[in-house]
C-alpha cells in the first residue's frame, strides 16, 4: 500500500475502481497462466509481513532478513525499501513456489494476497485527511480477470483474508510517508538514527531486546495493556515500535508512547 497524492490519482497504473465496483477474477491451478506470476518480481516486504514470514518458516529475524531480502534505498527517497530476494534460478521464482504452489499461502505477503488488486492511501494536504483507493491491475498474461467469479474489493480482501495486513500496511504507509522529507539533516540515510528506526519496523527480535533489555521503558511510557502483550506477541511489539519510531525521529507523541517527565 502506497501514499499516492491526490493530484495524482488519475495515472494510477491500472484501472481505479470504487469500494463496490464488480471485477472478474479467478485464479487456480487450471488456468494456463498459474503461478506465473510469481518470477521475477519486485516484490515489497512490509513489516507485517516479515513477522508472518518468520513466523511460518521458524527463522529469526536476523535470519530472515539475512536469507530473503534485499534492501533498497532508492534516488530521493530517506528510508530503504524491502523485497523478496528472488531464486537465482534462471527464470527468478519466488523462493517460496513449489511445485505444487505458494509453500506459505498461509502467511503469504499482502501484495500476493491482494493480487490483482493495489491499493493506495490518496492524501489531500487541504484537509490533511487520506482514503483508501484501489484499482485493477492484472498483467498482460493472466488469464484470471478472464474467470467468471465476480468480486468487489471489499469482498476480494475479506475472501483473501487481508484484513489483518490492510490495517497494519495502513499504519506502515502512514508512517512511511513522513519519510518523504528528510528526516536525518546531516546525518544522512546512512546513520544510526535509520539504522535504529529499520529496527523498529523490521527487526522484532532486537527490537524485544531493546525495549525490555535496555533503559528504553525508564525513558519511554507505554500504555501497560501493550506493553504486556508484547513481551510475547510479535505484532503488538510492532506497533510499539512504530510508535517509537514517530516519537524518536519526530516527536509525535501518541496514545500508545511518550516521553517519561524528568
Amino acid at each position: 500500500m502506497k501514499y499516492i497524492e491526490l493530484d495524482d490519482s488519475q495515472s494510477l497504473p491500472g484501472e481505479a475502481i470504487a469500494n463496490n465496483t464488480l471485477f472478474s477474477f479467478d485464479c487456480n491451478p487450471g488456468v494456463s497462466c498459474f503461478n506465473l506470476c510469481c518470477h521475477n518480481l519486485n516484490l515489497f516486504l512490509y513489516p507485517y509481513d516479515v513477522i508472518r514470514l518468520t513466523h511460518h518458516l521458524k527463522l529469526s529475524s536476523d535470519q530472515f532478513l539475512e536469507k530473503h531480502v534485499d534492501v533498497v534505498l532508492r534516488d530521493g527517497c530517506f528510508f530503504p525499501e524491502v523485497l523478496l530476494t528472488m531464486s537465482e534460478l534462471p527464470e527468478k521464482p519466488c523462493p517460496f513456489l513449489s511445485p505444487s504452489g505458494c509453500s506459505v499461502y498461509q502467511n503469504r505477503p499482502e501484495a500476493c494476497r491482494m493480487f490483482p488488486i493495489e491499493q493506495g492511501l490518496a492524501y489531500e494536504a487541504k484537509t490533511r485527511r487520506t482514503r483508501k483507493i484501489h484499482y485493477f491491475k492484472p498483467p498482460g498474461f493472466c488469464h484470471g480477470s478472464k474467470g467468471l467469479k465476480q468480486w468487489t474489493p471489499s469482498r476480494w480482501i475479506k475472501d483473501q483474508c487481508a484484513e489483518d495486513y490492510n490495517r497494519m500496511t495502513k499504519r506502515w504507509s502512514e508512517l512511511m510517508r513522513l519519510f518523504r522529507n528528510d528526516p536525518w539533516a546531516g546525518e544522512g540515510p546512512d546513520g544510526k538514527r535509520r539504522k535504529m528506526a529499520f529496527m523498529a519496523a523490521y527487526n522484532m527480535d532486537i527490537l524485544r531486546e531493546f525495549v525490555f533489555k535496555s533503559s528504553f521503558l525508564k525513558r519511554y511510557k507505554i500504555a501497560s495493556a501493550s506493553l504486556d502483550k508484547a513481551e510475547g506477541d510479535d505484532v503488538e511489539l510492532l506497533k510499539i515500535g512504530l510508535a517509537w519510531i514517530e516519537l524518536f525521529i519526530w516527536g509525535k507523541t501518541s496514545p500508545l508512547m511518550r516521553l517519561r517527565k524528568g
